[in-house]
């Protein structure tokens, strides 16, 4: 009688590559802020980097395709008056990134399609609410425009972007810092870790504590933890003996653990990357140089080692490509991108295939850009899993969208210049004013580049001139 050794998946297989080096983006100047947030946010379109910068906090904003080196003087998104801390990009419209201060606010801005001549310093929205830090963000993954923070004030806050108002504010839950906050799979709970070591269950609408368990991981040091896509907590922390850990938790019944792993003794803490079409978790130390990944299933012991991919280089932060941004036609079923000291380095996940057919297998219908509902509808009590779409024939990002911002927002208080505007002029979305402003700042701007370098060729046209006369 045959037994069978090895445990049958598709991903066992799965192999991380870093890209070539002219794939890479090189010469960005990676914020040496301290703070355990990954420092890097990616989408479809984009690359976002929190980066160093004088006289306040900036992030750089790179489209995907410009890899190599970065010009030096490449524009910067910059306005807060402290260090960025954390930056998310909406998964609903691919031009909007928020950013979160050392100077107690949020910002939410629109990122335009082309590359701006200079920095971006006009958010959107400037969301004031925390009294301290703003160290965390989160975007609610089914339900438009529904933005969470969370700062060193120990408050939840949670807003509607697109009027600039608090829905919610979670004030009274957590004695001490937060260290990580995450949605479920319909933004119908959260999942909140903080430094009184104990990992809790919200429900943000109801403003209660579902379930609650002291000390998942008997450690001092952080602890992370996201939602799987059956319900149950991933959480990475540490030992009493400052081993790394990591656990997967029902909270049906948070009691004893479903599965609980020690792995190896360092400082980092570990940054968990959840895909929910394969059940993979990535985890990423910060200052290791390798990335471990895990399968989670329903046969024991729960949480199957895959493999490590490893490299010489400590990363000093990382950004995860949502599904919708991969290949498909080579089998990438992740991508991240790794922080260097000086560069920024895509790493592929591949899983090994001979055929060169979509791998129904590998691709189930994954969330797409467009919001299940309206931020009012969720705060309602409504719930919606997000809206999927195929990926069979690769995806293409939409058009540039505008956020609109409603009337009822609180954000730009200057007062017009010039005649009174008209009832219309007054009613246009604020964004859209931006934008035609932004406009005009660039064409004339362009205007006085081309006329300079007119200038400066016609100066270069004389010299010329004289020196052929000198040769005669």
């Amino acid at each position: 009688m045959s037994r069978r050794v090895v445990r049958q998946s598709k991903f066992r297989h799965v192999f991380g590559q870093a890209a070539k080096a002219d794939q890479a983006y090189e010469d960005i100047r990676v914020s040496k802020v301290t703070w355990d947030s990954s420092f890097c946010a990616v989408n479809p379109k984009f690359l976002a980097v929190i980066v160093e910068a004088g006289g306040g906090g900036a992030f750089i904003v790179l489209p995907l395709a410009k890899t190599g080196r970065v010009d030096k003087n490449h524009p910067l998104v910059t306005g807060h008056t402290a260090p960025v801390l954390d930056i998310d990009w909406c998964p609903h419209n691919d031009n909007v990134i928020a950013s979160a201060s050392d100077d107690t606010t949020v910002m939410v801005w629109q990122i335009p399609d082309y590359t701006p001549m200079r920095n971006i310093t006009e958010p959107i929205i400037t969301l004031e609410g925390h009294s301290k830090r703003v160290g965390i963000l989160s975007w609610h993954p089914t339900a438009r425009n529904v933005l969470l923070s969370a700062g060193g004030d120990n408050v939840i806050i949670i807003w509607n972007v697109g009027t600039g108002e608090v829905l919610l504010s979670l004030d009274d839950m957590h004695p001490d810092i937060i260290h990580s906050v995450c949605w479920n799979r319909n933004g119908s709970l959260l999942a909140t870790t903080c430094k009184d070591k104990t990992l809790r269950i919200v429900d943000p609408r109801k403003g209660q504590v579902v379930a609650e368990r002291f000390a998942a991981h008997e450690g001092m040091r952080p602890m992370r933890a996201v939602f799987t896509r059956q319900g149950h907590i991933f959480t990475t922390g540490f030992t009493r003996m400052s081993q790394r850990e990591l656990g997967l938790w029902d909270p049906n019944n948070f009691e004893e653990p479903v599965a609980l792993q020690e792995m190896d003794t360092s400082n980092g803490v570990l940054l968990p990357f959840y895909d929910p079409d394969s059940s993979i978790i990535y985890l990423c130390g910060k200052g290791d140089s390798s990335i471990r990944y895990f399968e989670i299933t329903d046969e024991a012991p729960f949480v199957h080692y895959l493999n490590t991919f490893s490299s010489k280089e400590p990363q000093r932060g990382m950004g995860f490509m949502p599904k919708r941004g991969l290949d498909v036609s080579k089998c990438e079923i992740a991508r991240f991108y790794k922080l260097h000291e000086r560069k920024c380095e895509p790493i592929i996940m591949t899983v090994p295939r001979k055929s060169d057919l979509f791998q129904d297998d590998l691709y189930p219908d994954t969330p797409g850009p467009e919001p299940a509902l309206e931020a009012d509808e969720w705060l309602s009590g409504q719930d919606a899993d997000p809206v999927l779409i195929s990926l069979r024939d690769g995806y293409v990002p939409p058009k540039h969208r505008e956020l609109r911002v409603t009337k009822r927002n609180i954000l730009d208080a200057r007062p017009p210049s010039g005649p009174r505007r008209s009832q219309s002029a007054s009613d246009a979305p604020l964004s859209q004013q931006h934008t035609l402003e932004a406009l005009l700042q660039e064409i004339k701007a362009l205007r006085e580049q081309v006329q300079s370098q007119e200038q400066r060729i016609t100066a270069l046209e004389n010299m010329l001139c004289e020196l052929v006369d000198g040769t005669d």
